[in-house]
Formats: C-alpha cells, sequence, structure tokens
C-alpha cells in the first residue's frame, strides 16, 4: 500500500527530521529472534491452551473457590447509594447490627474504613488519574455508589442485614449529558479541593475531569484556505457511542484475611496484582511488605478488572470482622456499579483535495466518565491518538478531548480503551469522504494511509515534546487484500426483490502494542532435576491463553516441549514484578522477558554440557530436550544436565533465568474489518452475511489462540454496533439490572464470522509478534455503518444501528 508520492512527511520540517533520525528504519535485532516457518519449533504452532480442560471440566479455581480454605470465612453485603447525587446525613446500623451472625456493619466512619482519597485505577505510578474515590462515601455521585457494607455469616445473612439500614440523604441535582454537565448552571459533582492529582484542564466548575489539545501542521489555516479554492472540499460528520458491560463471566471478587504472620492476604479476581498492592499500601498506610495479592484464574477481565474495585473495601472489612471475608460482586451490580466502557461523542472536520488527498483532519471528542475519574484522561486521549496514525501523513491534524462527569456510573478500562469510540468516527468519516467525492472508499484509504517504514507522529499529538514511531513492520495491504477477497468485496449479486439492498463495508483499524516506555514485565525460570522447568512471571492471564503462549516462547528457546514449562499463576510474594495485563502487553513486553530469562538459562545449560562433553560453549544449540554439538553432534540431556548441576561433584548450581523488559517501542498491529449486508428499505431491518477481519499481528505465536483473539473482539464489536448498551431512566436509575435486560448478541444472534492472519515480522517483538487483543474490538461499527451506509445511503452515525434508525433516516432522506 503506498501514497501518493509527492508526499514525504520526513522531510517536512526540520523537528519531522530530527524525530525520523531517532527513529531508525533499522532495529538491531537478535539473529535467532527471527525464524522460517519451518525453523520454529513450538511457537506459530497451534498448541493447545493449556487450561482449556480445566475450564470445560470445572476444575479450574476462580478467586470464589478459595473460600472453601477458609472455614470461618464471612461474606460481605454492599450498601449503595440509591439516589444519583446527594449526600449522606446519617444511617442508621442498630438493626443490622442486632441480628444474629453479622460480625460486622461499617460505614464512612468507622475506623478501618481509610477516609483518604484514592483512584481505582490500576495504571502506573503515579497514576495518571485523579483521586477522587473514597471507599466508602458520603458524598454520594451516582445510584450505586458504596456507602456502607455488612459483614455475616453467609451472603443471605448479610443480604437480609443490608436492607436493614435506614440510610437519610440530603438530596441535590443531578445531571446525566455531558453537555448539560458542563453548562454554567449545572449542579457541581467534585470540589477541586477534595480531589488530588488533579489532570491537565481540569475545571471542576464546569464538571470537566480533563481537558488536552494538540495540533499538528496548521489546521486552521487549511480549513481557511479551503474556503477560497474549488479543488478542496470541507466534510463534517459526528459520531456517538453508548455504555457498554464487559459482561465478564466470573464477577469482580476478593477474599482477604490476616496471614500467620498478620500480614494482608488478598485473593483476588485482578487484572494489576502488582499496582493493586502499591495502591493498597498507600491507601491503607499499610508497607508493601505486609501486603500480598495473588491472582487465581479469572473469568476474563477486558478491562474491568485493571483496578481495585472490591479490593479496599475487602481489606477494610477483614480489619472489622476480624476474620477473612468475601466480597462477590452479583450480577447488577456489574451492570450499573463497577465499571463500564464510557459514552463518546465525536465531530470531526477534514479537507481533502478532488483527488482524495487529505490536507487537514480536526477532531474533538467528549467522553463520559461518569461520577469519577479512573482512566478518564487517558481513555478520553486515546479516542484520538490510537485511530490517527493511520492517517499520520496528513499535514494538518489536531485532536482535543474532554472528559467530563455526570451523574451516572463510573467508567474505566475497557478492550479497546478509546479505540472502538475514534475508529468509529476516523473511518466512518473516510467513508463519508468518499461518498462525498464519489471516490472508491479502499482507493481513498490507499492514497493516505500509514505504511512499512514511515514516521507515525500522530500518535503522539497530545505529548508535550515531539514524538515519534516508526513503522518496522505493516501488513495492511494484505489485510485489505485478503479482507477485500474473502467477503467478495467485487462480487456482490443484488436481492431479487427490489426493496432489499447488499452491499460491503470495511474500515481499518490500528491498535498498540504496550504503553511505549511505561511498562516493565519480568521473568524468572528454573529447571527441575528432570529437565522441565518452572516459569514465574507477573503477568496475568485473563483468559485469552498468555501462560500458554508464554510456555511456547520459553520452550522455543529452550528445546523442549511447552508442556515440560509449567507456568505459575501470579503472586507479588512470589512472581517477578509485571504491571499486569492491560494495554495489548504481555505477549509484546512479558514475552520478551521470557525469551531473554529461557536465553539466561540456556546459557547455565551451555556451561554445563561444556564441562560434561569437554567441548566450547560456541558449540552448542538446544533441540528436543538435548543440548547438542554442532560440531561433533555429541549430545547431553537436560535431564543429565539437570542431575549433574543439583548433585554433581564437580560445580552445583540450580540452572535458571531472570530478565526484564522494557521498552519505548510500541509497534502497532494493523487490521482490516469487512461487514457484508442486506438491508430491507421498507422496514429498516438488515441480515448480515458475514463479518471478516484480517489483522496484521507480527508472527502469530499460537494461531489458534489469535483466531479466537479476533472472533471474541468481533463478538464484542458486534455488540457495540447494534446493542442498546446500559440504560437509565430519567432520574440516573439503572434499568439494564442482568443478562436479560441487555442486549448482548448471544450465539443465535451472532453473524458469521472469518478471522484472516496475515503474517509479518516485527523486529523489537518475541520471535517478531506483535499484539492481537485489542485490535479487532475496533472494527465492526464503522465497517457496519459504511455498509448500510452504501446499501441504502443513510448514515447511522449514533450507536447502536437499529432498524428504527435505518427506517427513520430513510424517511428522512
Amino acid at each position: 500500500m503506498s501514497r501518493t508520492d509527492e508526499t514525504k512527511p520526513d522531510e517536512e520540517t526540520a523537528d519531522t527530521a530530527e524525530i525520523a533520525d531517532a527513529n531508525p528504519v533499522e532495529w538491531d535485532e537478535a539473529p535467532n529472534n527471527r525464524k522460517a516457518p519451518d525453523e520454529r519449533r513450538t511457537v506459530s504452532h497451534r498448541e493447545e491452551k493449556d487450561d482449556a480442560k480445566k475450564i470445560v471440566t470445572g476444575e479450574a479455581k476462580y478467586a470464589a473457590d478459595y473460600a472453601r480454605e477458609f472455614p470461618d470465612l464471612a461474606e460481605a453485603k454492599v450498601v449503595r447509594s440509591d439516589i444519583p447525587h446527594g449526600v449522606v446525613t446519617d444511617i442508621d446500623t442498630s438493626a443490622a447490627e442486632a441480628m444474629d451472625d453479622v460480625y460486622a456493619v461499617v460505614t464512612p466512619d468507622s475506623p478501618e474504613v481509610p477516609d483518604k482519597p484514592y483512584t481505582s485505577a490500576g495504571q502506573s505510578y503515579p497514576e495518571p488519574s485523579p483521586w477522587d474515590l473514597r471507599v466508602l462515601r458520603r458524598k454520594v455521585r451516582f445510584v450505586g455508589d458504596p456507602i456502607a457494607a455488612v459483614v455475616a455469616e453467609d451472603k443471605d445473612t448479610a443480604s437480609r442485614a443490608a436492607r436493614k439500614l435506614d440510610v437519610t440523604y440530603e438530596e441535590h441535582d443531578a445531571v446525566f449529558d455531558t453537555a448539560d454537565a458542563m453548562a454554567p448552571d449545572a449542579p457541581q459533582i467534585h470540589d477541586a479541593d477534595d480531589v488530588e492529582n488533579l489532570q491537565p484542564g481540569a475545571d471542576y466548575e464546569r464538571n470537566v475531569e480533563a481537558n488536552m489539545s494538540g495540533e499538528i501542521g496548521d489546521v486552521d489555516a487549511a480549513f481557511a484556505e479551503a474556503e477560497d479554492r474549488e479543488d478542496l472540499t470541507v466534510i463534517e460528520t459526528e459520531w456517538e457511542t453508548p455504555y457498554q458491560s464487559h459482561c465478564v463471566p466470573e464477577p469482580h471478587t476478593t477474599i482477604a484475611h490476616r496471614d500467620e504472620d498478620n500480614r494482608y492476604h488478598l485473593i483476588s479476581s485482578t487484572q494489576v496484582p502488582y499496582h493493586t498492592r502499591r495502591q493498597l499500601s498507600h491507601l491503607f498506610d499499610v508497607p508493601i511488605r505486609d501486603i500480598q495479592v495473588s491472582k487465581p484464574r479469572i473469568g476474563a477481565g477486558f478491562g474491568s478488572k485493571q483496578g481495585m474495585i472490591v479490593e479496599p473495601l475487602a481489606m477494610a472489612l477483614a480489619d472489622a470482622a476480624d476474620r477473612p471475608v468475601m466480597v462477590e460482586t452479583t450480577r447488577r451490580e456489574q451492570f450499573h456499579a463497577v465499571r463500564n466502557r464510557r459514552p463518546a461523542r465525536v465531530e470531526l472536520r477534514s479537507v481533502v483535495t478532488d483527488d482524495g488527498d487529505l490536507k487537514a483532519l480536526d477532531m474533538e471528542a467528549v467522553t463520559n466518565s461518569g461520577a469519577y475519574g479512573p482512566h478518564g484522561m487517558t481513555v478520553a486521549s486515546a479516542v484520538g491518538k490510537k485511530p490517527l496514525p493511520l492517517y499520520t501523513h496528513t499535514p494538518n491534524i489536531r485532536f482535543e478531548m474532554t472528559a467530563v462527569h455526570t451523574n451516572l456510573p463510573i467508567a474505566g478500562a475497557f478492550r479497546g480503551y478509546g479505540a472502538p469510540q475514534g475508529h468509529l468516527a476516523v473511518e466512518g468519516h473516510m467513508d463519508e469522504i468518499a461518498h462525498e467525492l464519489d471516490l472508491d472508499p479502499i482507493e481513498l484509504r490507499s492514497r493516505n494511509v500509514i505504511s512499512e517504514g514511515d514516521l507515525d507522529v500522530a500518535s503522539g499529538i497530545l505529548k508535550d515534546k515531539e514524538y515519534g514511531r516508526r513503522i518496522r513492520s505493516c501488513g495492511l495491504d494484505e489485510c485489505i487484500a485478503e479482507g477485500r477477497a474473502t467477503i467478495g468485496w467485487d462480487d456482490v449479486e443484488q436481492p431479487d426483490a427490489d426493496h432489499l439492498h447488499r452491499a460491503c463495508g470495511m474500515a481499518l483499524t490500528i491498535q498498540s502494542s504496550g504503553v511505549p516506555g511505561d511498562e516493565l514485565g519480568a521473568a524468572h525460570i528454573k529447571m527441575n532435576e528432570d529437565g522441565s522447568f518452572i516459569l514465574q512471571t507477573g503477568a496475568v492471564d485473563i483468559g485469552p491463553g498468555a501462560d500458554t503462549v508464554m510456555a511456547q516462547i520459553a520452550s522455543e528457546v529452550l528445546g523442549v516441549p511447552p508442556e515440560d514449562v509449567l507456568v505459575q499463576p501470579s503472586d507479588t510474594d512470589i512472581s517477578p514484578f509485571d504491571h499486569g495485563a492491560y494495554a495489548s502487553s504481555t505477549t509484546y513486553i512479558t514475552g520478551q522477558a521470557v525469551k531473554k530469562a529461557a536465553e539466561d538459562a540456556r546459557g547455565m545449560l551451555f556451561e554445563f554440557a561444556s564441562r560434561m562433553l569437554d567441548e566450547p560453549e560456541s558449540a552448542f544449540t538446544v533441540d528436543d530436550g538435548s543440548v547438542v554439538s554442532e560440531i561433533t553432534g555429541e549430545s547431553v540431556s537436560l535431564e543429565e544436565i539437570g542431575y549433574e548441576s543439583m548433585y554433581g561433584d564437580e560445580v552445583r548450581a540450580h540452572v535458571m533465568g531472570d530478565a526484564s523488559h522494557c521498552t519505548e517501542e510500541s509497534p502497532p498491529p494493523f487490521g482490516a474489518q469487512f461487514v457484508d449486508v442486506t438491508v430491507n428499505e421498507e422496514t429498516g431491518e438488515f441480515e448480515i452475511h458475514d463479518m471478516v477481519y484480517a489483522v496484521d499481528c507480527g508472527v502469530a505465536l499460537n494461531p489458534d489462540l489469535v483466531e479466537g483473539q479476533i472472533e471474541g473482539a468481533m463478538h464484542m464489536s458486534y455488540e457495540l454496533a447494534t446493542g442498546d448498551g446500559i440504560e437509565f431512566d430519567e432520574d440516573g436509575q439503572p434499568e439494564t439490572l442482568g443478562f436479560r435486560d441487555y442486549d448482548m448478541p448471544t450465539t443465535a444472534d451472532q453473524p458469521p464470522m472469518t478471522s484472516v492472519i496475515v503474517e509479518t515480522h516485527e523486529p523489537t517483538g518475541p520471535f517478531g509478534a506483535k499484539s492481537v487483543a485489542e485490535i479487532p474490538v475496533n472494527g465492526v461499527p464503522p465497517a457496519l455503518s459504511n455498509a448500510v451506509r452504501r446499501a441504502v445511503g443513510v448514515r447511522i452515525g449514533d450507536m447502536p444501528i437499529t432498524p428504527e434508525k435505518i427506517r427513520a433516516a430513510l424517511d428522512d432522506d
């Protein structure tokens, strides 16, 4: 895929040239990182997910399953605000405290409950989110705010006791729309004096959590020029997305207790055990050494567990009840009291030539953070800086984001992290340009899109310094070609009935591989006597199979089958440090740490083999559980080395390896989403015949798991495109209380899906890999909106896309 020959972005300014020099195309890649497919022993193979059988047979243990290990375990029920905005003036706990088998009732005034601000966002230190939460809240800001909790012998008793609490409120006016919230006369949700770690552009008198903007080139000049030139066209579009629930199978669950050394031990369904430990230490003024966070198997996260949702309360309740306590959210709480994908409104303007060359992009995003601010600034920023790099060579780009508070539930991290909202706007806008100028939508993108070897500066548009990212691998042209052929783009046959219209729509997608310069993964691997290995990382497998891939990476280096590498679950007392599972970082960041640690251990294997075979270390390689001399062909098994290293007469040393990995690099995966749809112009009903997603994730270390990620993400993306989201009445009361109320497609509703893997090689990634977990979630809303537009000529820009909206748009048209 190539841009027009006249576009030479790397040479436009001295600053750009300086950035380009600092980001060369060449990368000093280790020779063993690049392997031909037929040379790969375990990576790129379809290894079975290591926990698959345990999950389907019910043998896998999740956080709640550890309850049986605590005979004196108590269970908790959280009491939540039933008004959207106000102050709790009194809580009468006497009736609940008088009940049998009730161990504790806590309120914001209880001594065990810390009264200091914090953020629930599980992000790097210092957290880029405001500290605006309290464990229990006197000032309530949405229906669902936790105001008290009851600990009892069992969940039923705790629930009955919770209903006996008599809560008195002083009610305040509430606001539920971001535009209304920023109005001069809107009720003020937060007082800036009560918030620590304020974000850039915060203006709490206008309920603004954060506001940032950045510009490349001169956008106003480009639009001014367009007013005077007939060969330049200005296109303007608006887009909107609703709340979306993570719908994790396993609700948020934490068991907290004091161990035999009087240390706090939390068994929690968290994506970020190390961040959680650090933040609990701050919140409770407890030394980090006195807190242990163990992560068992997790029943999916999707970003919902990238934060401290129930851990602080569980820790406080364990002290109040003086016994182990389990806090497990209900499905109703999952929908309105935990975290969700934040709604967004995006306006996009462009200047484009008659030939389809982009001259300017001007993007403004307003996101609804809900009542509090975890991830507010960073997700709102990602709405622009994630998709805009697709068209980074546009000479004039401006992006402004505003994160706004309302009296609706808290938004948080969600798979895609702002990118789905942004891709809807950017890729829908590209199709509007094509429609207005009568251009082929694929060719339009081809004239403007980023490609291999290019320098991306748009991803740094909000940074306060010059920033560039060199694209060293890009398979977008292959993704488009494969997706186009698979969906049948050029062979669409119209239905016989005149009221039915069929068309294909498409959208390009881009994401990241970790947070550049802001992550760290570490790994430790040790060998057993029989030549098998124990691998420890702080990374968190939240369901997609990260542990399986880590074993594949280690086994590729060590020459053993993946089943001989046992990956242990992360535990802050045992595992090396890791930032956790988010930002599509595990394979890219932790995978490199695992590769380095395995190479470190392999070096020790060669040292022992050298002594045992009397040959130089440089002569050896590993293969099929043995160290083999490439000079003589002599070999020694890893089992022989294992026993010699631990029990030998000459030198004894445990064969093991340690390594850490962090990097300023964040190579983007790329993808192309295609949707084939037939629309009934009489009713607005539509049928999706196929959804095809072609992805360039570098080398696919386990194709089965990659395809699983694609299909799962497409399902979630389809839900965002067509589901009703989470709904509230005019008073802010939640109307979506469970799966029966939530419009999530079932297997019977899900349209056909086809996944296509386009392999490239990313020199900065482990064995050439990039990320894949988030990028497929970005494509269905714009691709479906574009398909409907091509089929019947109307644009649905506010999600969800429904027959009613299509029919109404046709009537208006």
